[in-house]
């Protein structure tokens, strides 16, 4: 199992873990299924009433997608479906209204915005570092742009798509842009997640998880409408899988912080 899962009965919190240090917390096909259980279990907990979300290790919350688990999704034909794993990899996607809130160290990138856009809240210590690669490698970025348009302004969301793995968004920059909502010393992202958690998790439940819905009322007809038309944006605008590998091979070098 590379998701673990703590629950903690006195403060009604529970902490779920990407536990794939050696891998950065690349997602697997089946770490994105026990994940989506996971999610979906919880809202048959009662005890439950808040949820942490992390990666272990320290060095990265999650860096996307394996890519050596790529290869094995097979895809439909037309540019209007595609089978993407990772969109039933958050908590809102499999019908969990209880409140999560991320904790990052270290590197989040790719595929982790998926978790991070369905988060309530977003928890950062200073070491850690946000950046979209999808361009770079010749593929749309477009369920990950979609995500994070609620969390930062237009301008930042396209530069950090558009500029790929050249430029990493440093955790005072992602604090200071509205993506990170509490800026941590390093190594403290998951207390303080826990702490705030333990707060929420205190309010009697319908009142909170009536808010979360309220919250997500306000964009949902829109985010519904962009997920629409982002499958045929990422199989017209992705290169095939081997161009793709080949530039990955190749631009795998260096970045800035900004």
């Amino acid at each position: 199992m590379s998701i673990r899962v703590e629950r903690d009965k006195e403060t009604g919190v529970a902490v779920v873990t990407l536990d794939r240090a050696a891998k950065h917390n690349a997602i697997t096909l089946e770490m994105a299924r026990e994940l989506a259980s996971v999610w979906k279990g919880f809202r048959y907990e009662d005890e439950v009433r808040a949820v942490v979300v992390t990666g272990a290790g320290g060095r990265a919350f999650c860096t996307g997608i394996d890519r050596e688990d790529v290869g094995r999704i097979p895809q439909p034909s037309s540019p209007y479906t595609i089978d993407d794993p990772l969109l039933t990899l958050g908590p809102k996607a499999n019908d969990l209204w209880k409140p999560v809130i991320a904790a990052v160290e270290g590197l989040a990138c790719g595929g982790a915005f998926y978790l991070l856009g369905e988060a309530e809240f977003v928890v950062a210590g200073e070491g850690a570092a946000f950046f979209d690669p999808h361009t770079t490698y010749g593929m749309v970025s477009a369920f990950e742009t979609i995500h994070m348009m609620r969390r930062m302004p237009y301008g930042e969301v396209a530069r950090m798509a558009l500029m790929g793995s050249a430029e990493r968004i440093s955790a005072r920059r992602a604090y200071e842009t509205g993506l990170v909502s509490e800026l941590t010393p390093a190594g403290g992202a998951l207390d303080a997640a826990r702490a705030a958690a333990a707060v929420i998790a205190s309010h009697p439940t319908e009142a909170v998880q009536g808010t979360v819905r309220a919250l997500w009322s306000v964009d949902g007809a829109a985010r519904a409408q962009a997920f629409a038309h982002a499958p045929h944006l990422v199989t017209l605008g992705n290169l095939p899988a081997d161009r793709q590998t080949e530039l990955f091979t190749r631009r795998g070098g260096g970045h800035r912080l900004r």
